[in-house]
């Protein structure tokens, strides 16, 4: 694969690359390590699997593909107790394999890297970082207001994570924009080398609300069955003529249209009958209220009851 194809895969749907020179350099070398790091909390949703997208465009560019499980972050930020989270990390690798990963991908368990040089390679980073700056980088992660000191070493655990895996790519939502930037500024402090960074957007809850999450219940998970599929999309936001921060479309650009240069609506007579439709036809059309909110969802569930099909049987059968 050239390079500017890899470039075109690897940036698809994100929102940003930092910096995509560098990017390009990277992609050069013969051994190459792109990582994500998701707290093992619930239950993986398609927000997550969006950000798995871009890890397996990474993979097919030669990267090796590190996926950390932040269980000890998850605890230091509240989500449970040691053990619950070693349970939810289980199942949250299962998920992970099933959206399609090689078989050489990396999980890596962060309670497993609590080495010596890892511990110290902390506190020398904590010498370089004000609370004032760690509580800044921590602000979209936390999910409280007032930070306690355990969820001040977050942020920099979260950068020696970057160096005690070899990272020469982190990837992460927008909510990890600010860690991020800590990294590629405190790293060269320690005479280490920073990441390029890769932002994947936040796709909004079936609620409407800013963000699918597991704790808000707001979600479509890889492994529901078509039933719940069908339920959570039929009660999902979708407003007649919306076409701004409408979920239901959104799931339509992320999940069909990355693949169909067309989305097939299928329709009674009566109703007008079937339609073709390219993405900027269904939205021309969707503002204009000449398309029925439930028709959507109707057409959306179908294709992502489709799509997660083979997921579901690869959770039945492992």
């Amino acid at each position: 694969m050239d390079i500017d194809t890899a470039i075109e895969n690897i940036t698809k749907n994100t929102l940003e690359v930092i910096e995509e020179d560098e990017l390009r350099e990277i992609l050069k070398k013969d051994e190459k390590v792109a990582y994500v790091g998701f707290e093992p909390s619930g239950k993986i949703h398609l927000g997550h699997a969006l950000t798995i997208k871009r890890m397996k465009a990474l993979q097919d560019a030669g990267f090796t593909i590190k996926i950390f499980i932040a269980d000890l972050h998850a605890y230091l930020n509240g989500k449970g107790t040691l053990e619950e989270l070693a349970q939810t990390a289980q199942y949250n690798m299962k998920c992970f394999k099933a959206l399609g990963l090689s078989e050489d991908t990396e999980f890596v368990m962060g309670s497993d890297r609590m080495t010596r040089e890892y511990i110290f390679k902390v506190i020398e980073a904590s010498k370089h970082v004000t609370i004032q700056r760690a509580q800044r980088s921590m602000a979209q992660i936390s999910r409280d207001e007032s930070h306690n000191v355990a969820e001040t070493l977050y942020p920099l655990m979260q950068v020696i994570d970057i160096y005690d895996l070899g990272v020469d790519v982190a990837v992460g939502g927008m909510e990890q924009r600010k860690i991020h930037m800590l990294a590629r500024e405190l790293l060269p402090k320690l005479e280490l080398d920073a990441p390029v960074c890769i932002h994947i957007p936040l796709i909004h809850g079936t609620d409407g609300s800013d963000k699918m999450s597991s704790s808000k219940g707001n979600f479509i998970a890889v492994d529901d069955d078509p039933k719940t599929i069908s339920k959570k999309i039929n009660e999902s936001y979708c407003p007649m003529g919306q076409t701004e921060d409408n979920p239901v479309l959104e799931l339509a650009h992320y999940y069909i249209y990355d693949e169909h240069e067309k989305m097939l609506i299928e329709r009674p007579e009566k109703f007008g009958g079937n339609l073709e439709l390219t993405e900027e036809e269904l939205l021309d059309l969707y503002s204009k209220k000449e398309l029925h909110p439930m028709d959507l969802k109707n057409t959306v569930t179908k294709y992502l009851t489709d799509k997660l099909e083979s997921v579901r049987v690869y959770m039945e059968e492992n």
